[in-house]
Protein backbone atom coordinates (compact mmCIF):
# COMPACT_ATOMS: atom_id res chain seq x y z
CA UNK A 1 0.00 0.00 0.00
CA UNK A 2 1.35 3.44 -1.38
CA UNK A 3 0.40 7.02 0.55
CA UNK A 4 -1.37 9.59 -1.70
CA UNK A 5 2.13 11.19 -2.75
CA UNK A 6 3.69 7.90 -3.63
CA UNK A 7 0.36 7.89 -5.84
CA UNK A 8 0.89 10.73 -7.26
CA UNK A 9 4.21 10.33 -8.09
CA UNK A 10 3.69 6.86 -10.03
CA UNK A 11 0.74 8.55 -11.70
CA UNK A 12 2.86 11.97 -12.96
CA UNK A 13 0.16 14.12 -11.02
CA UNK A 14 0.17 16.26 -7.99
CA UNK A 15 -1.37 15.65 -4.65
CA UNK A 16 -4.04 18.50 -5.63
CA UNK A 17 -4.77 16.76 -8.71
CA UNK A 18 -5.53 13.21 -6.87
CA UNK A 19 -7.76 15.28 -4.22
CA UNK A 20 -9.82 17.01 -7.36
CA UNK A 21 -10.27 13.57 -8.86
CA UNK A 22 -11.79 12.23 -5.72
CA UNK A 23 -13.88 15.49 -5.23
CA UNK A 24 -15.19 14.65 -8.98
CA UNK A 25 -15.99 10.85 -8.35
CA UNK A 26 -13.54 9.77 -10.71
CA UNK A 27 -10.91 8.14 -8.19
CA UNK A 28 -12.43 6.29 -5.47
CA UNK A 29 -11.43 7.08 -2.20
CA UNK A 30 -9.74 4.34 0.05
CA UNK A 31 -10.48 4.19 3.33
CA UNK A 32 -7.84 5.21 6.44
CA UNK A 33 -5.59 3.11 7.94
CA UNK A 34 -5.59 3.61 11.86
CA UNK A 35 -2.98 6.32 11.86
CA UNK A 36 -5.53 8.31 9.40
CA UNK A 37 -3.86 7.96 6.71
CA UNK A 38 -5.01 6.51 3.31
CA UNK A 39 -3.06 3.85 1.98
CA UNK A 40 -4.00 3.68 -2.48
CA UNK A 41 -2.76 0.04 -4.27
CA UNK A 42 -2.04 -0.44 -7.57
CA UNK A 43 -5.92 -0.37 -8.96
CA UNK A 44 -5.58 2.95 -8.20
CA UNK A 45 -2.40 4.35 -9.76
CA UNK A 46 -4.02 1.96 -12.76
CA UNK A 47 -6.79 3.91 -12.58
CA UNK A 48 -5.35 7.10 -11.92
CA UNK A 49 -3.16 6.66 -14.83
CA UNK A 50 -5.83 5.96 -16.89
CA UNK A 51 -7.56 9.33 -15.83
CA UNK A 52 -4.81 11.34 -16.14
CA UNK A 53 -4.17 9.82 -20.11
CA UNK A 54 -8.03 10.88 -20.86
CA UNK A 55 -7.40 13.92 -19.44
CA UNK A 56 -4.46 15.00 -21.25
CA UNK A 57 -6.00 13.74 -24.54
CA UNK A 58 -8.27 16.40 -23.81
CA UNK A 59 -11.45 14.44 -22.73
CA UNK A 60 -13.57 17.35 -20.71
CA UNK A 61 -13.15 15.54 -16.74
CA UNK A 62 -17.25 15.01 -17.02
CA UNK A 63 -17.13 12.41 -19.54
CA UNK A 64 -14.10 10.43 -18.16
CA UNK A 65 -16.31 8.72 -15.40
CA UNK A 66 -18.91 7.50 -18.49
CA UNK A 67 -15.62 6.25 -20.43
CA UNK A 68 -14.07 4.79 -17.92
CA UNK A 69 -17.16 2.25 -17.58
CA UNK A 70 -17.99 2.22 -20.89
CA UNK A 71 -17.63 -1.08 -23.35
CA UNK A 72 -14.94 -1.15 -26.47
CA UNK A 73 -17.93 -0.02 -28.75
CA UNK A 74 -19.19 3.26 -26.48
CA UNK A 75 -16.13 3.95 -25.61
CA UNK A 76 -15.22 4.42 -29.08
CA UNK A 77 -18.09 6.19 -30.26
CA UNK A 78 -17.64 8.79 -27.06
CA UNK A 79 -13.97 9.34 -27.99
CA UNK A 80 -15.30 10.27 -32.17
CA UNK A 81 -17.78 12.73 -30.55
CA UNK A 82 -15.15 14.03 -28.11
CA UNK A 83 -12.59 14.63 -31.09
CA UNK A 84 -15.20 16.47 -33.32
CA UNK A 85 -16.20 18.51 -30.35
CA UNK A 86 -12.53 18.87 -29.96
CA UNK A 87 -11.71 19.83 -33.45
CA UNK A 88 -14.05 22.46 -33.52
CA UNK A 89 -12.83 24.28 -30.81
CA UNK A 90 -9.53 24.13 -32.51
CA UNK A 91 -11.03 25.84 -35.59
CA UNK A 92 -12.53 28.70 -33.67
CA UNK A 93 -9.71 29.30 -31.33
CA UNK A 94 -8.10 29.74 -35.23
CA UNK A 95 -10.76 32.05 -36.35
CA UNK A 96 -9.99 34.00 -32.37
CA UNK A 97 -6.61 34.03 -33.14
CA UNK A 98 -7.22 35.40 -36.75
CA UNK A 99 -9.23 38.13 -35.12
CA UNK A 100 -6.52 38.77 -32.46
CA UNK A 101 -3.73 39.08 -34.63
CA UNK A 102 -5.49 42.18 -36.90
CA UNK A 103 -5.60 43.84 -33.16
CA UNK A 104 -2.66 45.53 -34.57
CA UNK A 105 -3.49 45.77 -38.58
CA UNK A 106 -4.93 49.57 -37.71
CA UNK A 107 -7.54 49.94 -39.83
CA UNK A 108 -8.45 46.13 -40.57
CA UNK A 109 -10.10 45.85 -37.01
CA UNK A 110 -13.98 45.94 -36.85
CA UNK A 111 -14.13 46.85 -40.60
CA UNK A 112 -14.15 44.40 -43.73
CA UNK A 113 -11.16 44.03 -46.08
CA UNK A 114 -12.71 46.10 -48.15
CA UNK A 115 -13.18 48.88 -46.23
CA UNK A 116 -9.91 48.15 -44.76
CA UNK A 117 -8.22 48.58 -48.53
CA UNK A 118 -10.31 51.86 -49.02
CA UNK A 119 -9.39 53.68 -45.72
CA UNK A 120 -5.57 52.78 -46.53
CA UNK A 121 -5.84 54.53 -50.11
CA UNK A 122 -7.05 57.54 -47.98
CA UNK A 123 -4.25 56.84 -45.98
CA UNK A 124 -1.61 56.89 -49.12
CA UNK A 125 -3.25 59.93 -50.58
CA UNK A 126 -2.30 62.24 -47.49
CA UNK A 127 -5.72 62.55 -46.02
CA UNK A 128 -5.64 63.66 -42.36
CA UNK A 129 -6.06 60.93 -39.91
CA UNK A 130 -8.90 62.82 -38.60
CA UNK A 131 -10.82 62.26 -41.46
CA UNK A 132 -9.55 58.56 -41.73
CA UNK A 133 -10.77 58.38 -38.20
CA UNK A 134 -14.52 59.73 -39.08
CA UNK A 135 -14.67 57.14 -42.07
CA UNK A 136 -13.87 54.32 -40.11
CA UNK A 137 -16.24 54.92 -37.44
CA UNK A 138 -18.83 55.80 -40.21
CA UNK A 139 -18.34 51.63 -42.07
CA UNK A 140 -18.11 50.50 -38.55
CA UNK A 141 -21.68 51.74 -38.01
CA UNK A 142 -23.05 51.04 -41.33
CA UNK A 143 -21.62 47.42 -41.54
CA UNK A 144 -23.11 46.71 -38.31
CA UNK A 145 -26.64 47.53 -39.38
CA UNK A 146 -26.72 46.81 -43.11
CA UNK A 147 -23.76 44.76 -44.26
CA UNK A 148 -25.54 44.52 -47.42
CA UNK A 149 -26.33 48.33 -48.23
CA UNK A 150 -22.26 48.75 -46.71
CA UNK A 151 -21.11 46.26 -49.48
CA UNK A 152 -23.17 48.86 -52.41
CA UNK A 153 -21.53 51.94 -50.49
CA UNK A 154 -18.03 50.42 -50.26
CA UNK A 155 -18.47 49.02 -54.27
CA UNK A 156 -19.13 52.52 -55.26
CA UNK A 157 -16.37 54.31 -52.91
CA UNK A 158 -13.59 51.88 -54.07
CA UNK A 159 -14.52 52.69 -57.66
CA UNK A 160 -14.72 56.48 -56.77
CA UNK A 161 -11.20 56.63 -55.19
CA UNK A 162 -9.66 55.75 -58.46
CA UNK A 163 -11.02 58.83 -60.16
CA UNK A 164 -7.80 61.80 -59.94
CA UNK A 165 -11.11 64.26 -59.78
CA UNK A 166 -12.54 62.59 -56.49
CA UNK A 167 -8.86 62.47 -54.93
CA UNK A 168 -8.27 66.03 -55.57
CA UNK A 169 -11.76 66.47 -54.43
CA UNK A 170 -11.81 64.45 -51.23
CA UNK A 171 -8.18 66.23 -50.13
CA UNK A 172 -9.61 69.84 -50.55
CA UNK A 173 -12.83 68.79 -48.38
CA UNK A 174 -10.61 67.70 -45.69
CA UNK A 175 -8.48 70.40 -45.63
CA UNK A 176 -11.74 72.99 -45.84
CA UNK A 177 -12.41 71.30 -41.99
CA UNK A 178 -9.57 73.71 -41.09
CA UNK A 179 -10.73 76.89 -43.07
CA UNK A 180 -12.99 79.85 -42.08
CA UNK A 181 -16.99 79.85 -42.46
CA UNK A 182 -16.47 82.48 -45.15
CA UNK A 183 -13.87 81.38 -46.93
CA UNK A 184 -14.85 81.88 -50.72
CA UNK A 185 -13.17 78.42 -51.87
CA UNK A 186 -16.32 76.41 -50.04
CA UNK A 187 -18.24 77.74 -52.84
CA UNK A 188 -16.10 76.40 -55.79
CA UNK A 189 -15.42 73.65 -53.56
CA UNK A 190 -18.87 73.19 -53.34
CA UNK A 191 -19.66 73.59 -57.36
CA UNK A 192 -16.90 71.19 -58.15
CA UNK A 193 -18.71 68.71 -56.17
CA UNK A 194 -21.98 69.22 -57.61
CA UNK A 195 -20.34 68.74 -61.05
CA UNK A 196 -19.01 65.56 -60.14
CA UNK A 197 -21.99 63.91 -58.77
CA UNK A 198 -23.79 65.16 -62.14
CA UNK A 199 -20.99 63.39 -63.73
CA UNK A 200 -20.78 60.18 -61.85
CA UNK A 201 -24.36 59.60 -60.81
CA UNK A 202 -26.97 61.88 -63.25
CA UNK A 203 -27.25 64.23 -60.50
CA UNK A 204 -26.70 65.14 -56.81
CA UNK A 205 -26.15 62.04 -54.77
CA UNK A 206 -26.28 63.42 -50.76
CA UNK A 207 -27.01 59.88 -49.36
CA UNK A 208 -25.04 57.71 -51.02
CA UNK A 209 -25.15 55.56 -53.82
CA UNK A 210 -28.41 54.14 -55.27
CA UNK A 211 -29.13 50.77 -53.00
CA UNK A 212 -28.05 52.60 -49.70
CA UNK A 213 -31.12 53.33 -47.69
CA UNK A 214 -30.93 57.84 -47.20
CA UNK A 215 -31.76 57.87 -43.83
CA UNK A 216 -29.41 55.10 -42.89
CA UNK A 217 -26.87 56.97 -44.69
CA UNK A 218 -27.52 60.41 -42.71
CA UNK A 219 -27.54 58.49 -39.90
CA UNK A 220 -23.86 57.75 -40.53
CA UNK A 221 -22.77 60.98 -41.57
CA UNK A 222 -23.54 62.07 -37.89
CA UNK A 223 -20.84 59.90 -36.55
CA UNK A 224 -18.43 62.66 -38.08
CA UNK A 225 -16.57 65.08 -36.23
CA UNK A 226 -17.99 69.25 -37.66
CA UNK A 227 -16.56 72.09 -38.27
CA UNK A 228 -17.95 75.59 -39.31
CA UNK A 229 -16.19 75.54 -42.86
CA UNK A 230 -17.78 71.81 -43.51
CA UNK A 231 -21.30 73.13 -42.25
CA UNK A 232 -21.60 75.96 -44.46
CA UNK A 233 -20.20 73.74 -47.28
CA UNK A 234 -23.45 71.07 -46.31
CA UNK A 235 -25.37 74.43 -46.39
CA UNK A 236 -24.32 75.31 -49.47
CA UNK A 237 -24.87 72.16 -50.92
CA UNK A 238 -28.77 71.62 -49.60
CA UNK A 239 -29.79 75.25 -50.81
CA UNK A 240 -27.65 74.25 -54.64
CA UNK A 241 -30.15 70.89 -54.56
CA UNK A 242 -33.03 73.43 -53.36
CA UNK A 243 -32.36 75.76 -56.28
Amino acid sequence: MITIGQLADYAGVTVKTVRHYHERGLLEEPPRDSSGYRRYGAAHAVQLVKIRTLAEAGVPLARIKELLAADPERFAAAIEEIDRNLLARAEELHRTRERIARLGSGERLFVSDEVAGYLERLEALGVSRRTVQMERDGWILLQSVSPQQAAVWIADKRQAITDPEFQQLYLEYDAAFEWSASDPRLDALAERTERWMLARHGGPEPSGPPGVDPALARLVTKTAPSSPAWDRLARIAQQRRNA
